[in-house]
């Protein structure tokens, strides 16, 4: 397999196909695909183990101006300023929880979009269309898409049959996008004007299709 740092929606989809050694009929042997799985990983989402509610409030006191608050209590204090220090330390304690609250909502979202992962993918190995653990998809690999499935790993499509995909969870868009394998955009193209790919976690609202993966995880 070749570099895979490239902008896969300025390139075809035959081009793409040739720059990751697969081929649209026969998809990855198992053989390759296993190589390429012990080399990038599995697909799936990495993630720093969950941090505890004591060390979410210490970074929140790691900051300059909450550490100069802190020093302006004490010095009131020692200047009998009790009001002023309490009325301080009363601002960090509120700025502390909401960085706590804010930094869990973070981690919460972030398992959310785990579990909006697809758990099964429809992939093309050896030439036959099988059921795999969406962790298992390589680059490469030819996926099958269809109404209501997630999409498993972020692809280049290579067929697009009246294919809409629901992005808003990237984008923020309400409208599901209308997918087109023959469009070949400009390199520096957004995420929401890439019409030729699917993303990683959107969801197929209309239509069928095919892809290449191009990024896992």
């Amino acid at each position: 397999m070749k570099d895979i740092t490239v902008t896969w929606h300025s390139l075809s989809a035959d081009q793409v196909l040739e720059k990751l050694d697969s081929a649209s009929n026969t998809g990855l042997t198992s053989q390759e695909a296993q190589a390429r799985l012990e080399k990038v990983g599995p697909n799936q989402l990495k993630e720093k183990p969950r941090p505890t509610f004591f060390q979410l409030v210490i970074d929140q006191l790691k900051s300059f101006v909450i550490l100069l608050l802190v020093v302006a209590a004490a010095i009131s204090l020692v200047l009998g300023e009790y009001v002023d220090a309490s009325a301080i330390l009363a601002i960090v304690l509120l700025n502390a929880i909401l960085g706590v609250v804010q930094e869990s909502r973070a981690e919460e979202a972030l398992a959310a979009l785990k579990k909006m992962a697809a758990p099964e993918a429809q992939v093309l190995r050896d030439g036959s269309r099988i059921s795999l653990p969406a962790p298992q998809l390589v680059p490469g690999d030819i996926v099958f898409l269809e109404a209501g499935n997630f999409i498993p790993a972020d692809v280049r499509l290579i067929e697009a049959i009246n294919l809409k995909i629901d992005e808003a969870s990237l984008t923020g868009e309400s409208v599901a996008v209308d997918k087109n394998a023959a469009l070949i955009l400009d390199q520096d193209s957004s995420l929401g004007d890439r019409r030729n790919s699917a993303f990683m976690g959107t969801v197929v609202s209309y239509g069928r299709g095919k892809g290449v993966v191009i990024s896992t995880g």
